[in-house]
C-alpha cells in the first residue's frame, strides 16, 4: 500500500488519500482506488470522416464549397480519446436540443472486457 498526502481537486473535492496496490495476484486482494484517475477530464472527438488534398486546392476553398469525405452517409462514425477510436455510432439530433447533434454508440472497440471486470 501507497500513501498520498490528501490534496484538493480544482472542483473542491479532495483526491483519494490511499491507494491499495495489491502486492500480488492473491484473491481477495483490495482493488485500487481510482477515484481521483475517474475524475479526470477527456476530450472526446467525433470523426465524421477526413480528405486529403494538395495545398493549392485547399486555398481555393470558399464559402460554400464541399469537401467530400472518405465516409459515406450511413456508415458509423468514429468517437476518439486522445488519439484513439475507442467506439463507433450513428449521428443522432439530441431529443432535448434539436439544434445539437449526439452520437448513438453501436459499437465499443477494444479492451471492453478489460473494464467490465
Amino acid at each position: 500500500m501507497s500513501d498520498l498526502a490528501t490534496a484538493d481537486a480544482p472542483d473542491g473535492v479532495p483526491f483519494a488519500e490511499t491507494i491499495d496496490a495489491p502486492a500480488s495476484s492473491e484473491a481477495g486482494s483490495e482493488p485500487l482506488n481510482l477515484d481521483a484517475v475517474m475524475r479526470i477530464p477527456v476530450t472526446i472527438q467525433v470523426v465524421l470522416g477526413s480528405a486529403s488534398m494538395q495545398v493549392a486546392n485547399l486555398m481555393k476553398l470558399r464559402r460554400g464549397a464541399v469537401v467530400q469525405l472518405d465516409h459515406r452517409v450511413g456508415e458509423p462514425v468514429d468517437v476518439v480519446v486522445n488519439g484513439r477510436i475507442v467506439a463507433r455510432g450513428e449521428v443522432v439530433i439530441v431529443e432535448d436540443d434539436a439544434s445539437r447533434f449526439g452520437v448513438s454508440l453501436t459499437e465499443i472497440v477494444g479492451l471492453q472486457s478489460k473494464f467490465a471486470e
